[in-house]
């Protein structure tokens, strides 16, 4: 009997995937590859909101782990994914610097906003307020570590490369059975896909669309990230991978026009320069209104569990509530309430009551 079967191959999926190979457990992973906000994510971590300059839940803690994570992942496939790089916040106003300084006063933001002004002027991009630089920052070529990650797992023959039913899952001593495979526990790490899981379909993961560009502009000369109303991380050879927007109406990852209007109108704001988009993506991203992540055990279902809800944050969220889900279930050890699916106790008592006709 396996100790985990992972229904999922994105940041959330893999991140379990790897605590557990750390912890000597035996697990296989489940996946179709229907869900792409992982892939196609802009890969940014930053422990600082930049629109209200307050500081990400937790996000000392999650930046140990994850670099932990990644650390052990680059070695383990000789493979770079993780860049570190500085973000750079514009300015448009004194008012805004003046809140930037106010920000890096405080105790719990004061590691993560430097305070000295960035002056160096970048061609291409007018900054008459100059910049704030974001310490301990970075990115990751989330598309390139999944799919070293998943080649690494099917070497290992540890990768199921199937749709997962369901229904299919029949509740046996000691845990499940699922086709012909047995294991102690599932966990659910299906991103968006979970709206279609009887078990934790009441959860509210709204979903928000995200669509990205990779523009070519050679008269662009960044060797850093800067932040916005869209952020412009340099990639090579003069390409730069520039997003996002927020649509929370929009289901599918189809690229739109509507997506494709927005950026365009925001990179122009910030560039003077020509440039050409060479690739317009989308994926939905795995959202909760609480901006919280969802972890936990089913409430009847005990040997059934969820990783979700990482949001617009996986590469930092990812490792860091893998170890903490693989704690609660191997060692007991209490789940922060804020990411605690029983916070949402009364959603699933009210999922119980059948529609009246």
């Amino acid at each position: 009997m396996l100790d985990y079967l992972i229904v999922g191959s994105g940041l959330a999926g893999i991140s379990f995937a790897e605590v557990a190979l750390k912890n000597n457990k035996s697990f296989l992973v489940i996946s179709d590859e229907s869900q792409n906000s992982s892939k196609v994510a802009g890969g940014l971590y930053n422990p600082v909101i930049l629109k209200r300059f307050s500081e990400v839940w937790d996000a000392q803690h999650q930046l140990t782990l994850m670099n932990d994570f990644y650390d052990r992942v680059e070695a383990k496939l000789q493979t770079k994914f993780n860049f570190k790089l500085p973000i750079l916040r514009k300015f448009f106003s004194i008012e805004e610097q003046n809140n930037w300084f106010a920000a890096s006063d405080k105790i719990n933001l004061a590691p993560f906003l430097s305070t000295k002004l960035i002056l160096k002027k970048y061609e291409s991009i007018d900054s008459p307020y100059d910049y704030g630089e974001v310490l301990h920052t970075g990115y990751v070529k989330t598309s390139l570590l999944l799919d070293k990650y998943k080649e690494y797992l099917r070497e290992n023959n540890l990768l199921l490369e199937e749709t997962f039913h369901s229904s299919y899952i029949e509740f046996i001593e000691g845990g499940i059975q699922y086709k012909n495979i047995q294991a102690k526990n599932i966990i659910f790490a299906e991103g968006f896909g979970m709206h279609k899981n009887p078990f934790f379909n009441y959860l509210p993961l709204d979903g928000t669309k995200g669509e990205l560009f990779i523009i070519k502009a050679p008269d662009l000369n960044l060797d850093v990230i800067v932040n916005t109303s869209v952020f412009i991380l340099p990639l090579k050879d003069n390409l730069f991978k520039v997003g996002a927007t927020y649509n929370w109406y929009d289901k599918t990852d189809a690229p739109t026009e509507e997506g494709k209007k927005e950026l365009l109108d925001r990179i122009k704001e910030i560039i003077t320069c020509d440039f050409e988009i060479v690739e317009h993506f989308g994926g939905v991203r795995p959202t909760v209104a609480d901006r919280r992540p969802l972890l936990g055990t089913h409430e009847v279902y005990k040997s059934i569990h969820i990783l979700n809800g990482l949001g617009t944050r996986g590469v930092m969220l990812g490792p860091a509530m893998a170890q903490a889900l693989f704690d609660y279930i191997e060692n007991g050890v209490p789940l922060d309430s804020h990411a605690n699916i029983t916070r949402f106790h009364k959603r699933y008592l009210k999922s119980l009551i059948p529609d009246r006709p």
